[in-house]
């Protein structure tokens, strides 16, 4: 794991996924990272201090994984040479991320070339100005190609860092490593980077309703018997929803069920018709149809995604 701060490099993209790699812990207690820091020499000024990182850019021959930090100064050329080293890493087969403005660094490789892509939302539109062959998603918090990912500004590269210990070890060490980092594993990275949120007074709060709903989400909860649990009219429920969360009622629900199937195609084995049936779809082609939409692929795809370690265990005892 490889961490690439250029000069003017941000502190905050630059540290976020140096400090949740390097906390990352197996079960049995074992860092699986070796973080490395490198830059295109062996000290790189930010606008706030100079850092001193382990390696030069060699240290990208080697990287599986390379985290390309934003830069304070989007207009600053990108060395020719920074350019090479990314290509060749990629050509190599290494996985390369980019946080929030970072994402300049990538375009100017070409690799984000015919590919979604993100960053923060106040830079999007110069990004689709540059670049005019990416399709910048202005809103999302990360997007994920596989072997590319891009995300927004720095809560967001958190957000995608966890997200890839979630792909790499499974949800129990990415869940154990945002509770280190005091930070919510529960963002995807189709959710939006911003809402207007209105911190609720004492009095009329949601949250209890939402725990709740959220512990009873086997009972196919409607919007009808939510009002009621809250003794208030629909209406008025749906205005408190969007003032407190940013999110209709439905919405608001559909995101919780959908976020407690994820939990459950990781964590175990049930159907496909069981799970969908508990998180409270009354069939389970609704449900296939409403997590592809929401997360981007199949309810098996996202298992074999998340329950790696499950699936080759599967295959050894069939003797694949």
């Amino acid at each position: 794991m490889v961490v690439l701060a250029l000069p003017g490099v941000v502190l905050g993209d630059f540290a976020i996924p140096v400090e949740l790699f390097s906390g990352a812990a197996l079960a049995n207690g074992r860092n699986p990272y070796r973080v490395i820091t490198c830059g295109p020499t062996r000290t790189v000024r930010s606008t706030a201090c100079v850092l001193t990182l382990k390696r030069d850019l060699a240290a990208l021959r080697s990287a599986d994984t390379l985290i390309v930090a934003g830069v304070g100064d989007i207009n600053r050329p990108v060395s020719p040479k920074v350019i090479a080293a990314i290509r060749r890493a990629a050509a190599r087969g290494a996985r390369i991320a980019s946080i929030c403005s970072g994402a300049f660094v990538l375009a100017a490789t070409g690799l984000l070339d015919g590919h979604r892509a993100s960053t923060h939302w106040q830079l999007s539109g110069e990004l689709a100005r540059r670049f005019p062959g990416i399709q910048v998603e202005a809103d999302k918090l990360y997007v994920d190609h596989g072997k590319l990912l891009t995300s927004a500004g720095a809560s967001a590269g958190m957000d995608l860092c966890l997200h890839l210990i979630r792909k790499d070890h499974g949800a129990a060490v990415a869940a154990e490593s945002a509770r280190l980092a005091v930070a919510p594993l529960e963002r995807a990275g189709g959710q939006a980077q911003f809402t207007r949120h209105i911190p609720p007074a004492a009095r009329g709060s949601l949250q209890p309703l939402q725990d709740w709903a959220t512990h009873n989400l086997g009972d196919r909860l409607s919007v009808t018997r939510l009002a009621r649990r809250h003794a208030t009219s629909i209406r008025t429920l749906h205005r408190h929803f969007v003032q407190q969360t940013g999110l209709t009622p439905s919405r608001w629900l559909l995101q919780r069920r959908i976020r407690r199937a994820q939990e459950l195609l990781e964590t175990t084995s049930l159907s496909i018709d069981a799970l969908s049936s508990q998180v409270g779809f009354a069939a389970a082609s609704t449900f296939r149809e409403r997590f592809r939409a929401l997360v981007g692929t199949s309810p098996l795809s996202y298992r074999r995604l998340f329950q790696p370690h499950r699936s080759s265990r599967s295959r050894r005892s069939k003797g694949w």
